[in-house]
């Protein structure tokens, strides 16, 4: 049976998507920065409600992931936290400044997750090497991939996905990126068993009043009322695609 992960920005999102029928949430704060690490106070609203497994990533920023000293400072104590507050898993991944695993981080890394399970996100797709990527992350015992296949979106990148999954000896390769349900069968059909996707769409604001002309972001042409939220119809339908229905899972 294909799992399916899905990207949730808030508790209430995860909460939507676990009575949907998702397989595990991936936790973030930040959908326009393409993901970063939740609060300490969502964290632990989601570890006190969300019944499926909870997966949050640790980024401390948008941009490259290529950290300095003092944000991996940071990261290692977002780690430390995730881990003593009892999440089963933690996505996380870091390059250095040629495009290669930061193989001495991630093996910092990989110690201080012992016991929890560990996706390396899409800093895979922005690596030299996948191949080479792909043995060193078997090595160092990394449970998943999170990947397009190096591509803007998933379908595009399936010729790599493929190959990834032919050549995979340990970490499973879950498909994100552009994944839905009008596309979900052409990861199927090539082996895929996670995939991951955000599953949503655009709620407008609450607020009748609305101030012109001041903005809180640096992008004036960023709506600042409305936000992004898992539709739970949309990811129930993509359980029914996948021979799935709705329940309540605690394996990771």
């Amino acid at each position: 049976m294909t799992k399916l992960e899905v990207c949730c920005y808030s508790v209430e999102c995860a909460l939507i998507a676990e009575q949907a029928g998702a397989d595990r949430i991936e936790l973030c704060a930040s959908q326009a920065e393409g993901g970063l690490t939740p609060s300490y106070g969502t964290l632990s609203m989601a570890k006190e409600g969300v019944a499926i497994p909870v997966h949050p990533i640790v980024r401390p920023r948008g941009g490259d992931f290529c950290y300095n000293q003092s944000e991996f400072n940071v990261i290692k104590n977002d780690l430390a936290c995730i881990r003593d507050m009892g999440f089963p898993g933690v996505v996380v991944g870091m390059l250095d400044s040629e495009g290669h695993i930061d193989l001495p981080r991630m093996q910092q890394v990989m110690a201080l997750c012992s016991g929890m399970a560990v996706t390396f996100h899409r800093a895979f797709d922005m690596c030299l090497n996948p191949k080479v990527a792909l043995e060193q992350l078997t090595q160092l015992g990394v449970a998943r991939i999170l990947t397009s296949g190096q591509q803007q979106s998933a379908e595009l990148g399936l010729a790599l996905l493929r190959e990834l999954l032919n050549a995979t000896q340990g970490p499973v390769i879950m498909a994100g990126a552009g994944v839905r349900l009008t596309n979900l069968r052409k990861f199927v059909d090539i082996g895929i068993k996670e995939l991951h996707s955000s599953a949503g769409h655009t709620v407008p604001s609450s607020m009748r009043y609305r101030k012109a002309g001041v903005t809180m972001c640096s992008d004036n042409e960023f709506d600042e009322f409305s936000h992004y939220c898992v539709d739970a119809d949309v990811v129930e339908a993509m359980k029914s695609a996948l021979g799935g229905s709705v329940h309540l899972s605690q394996s990771a």
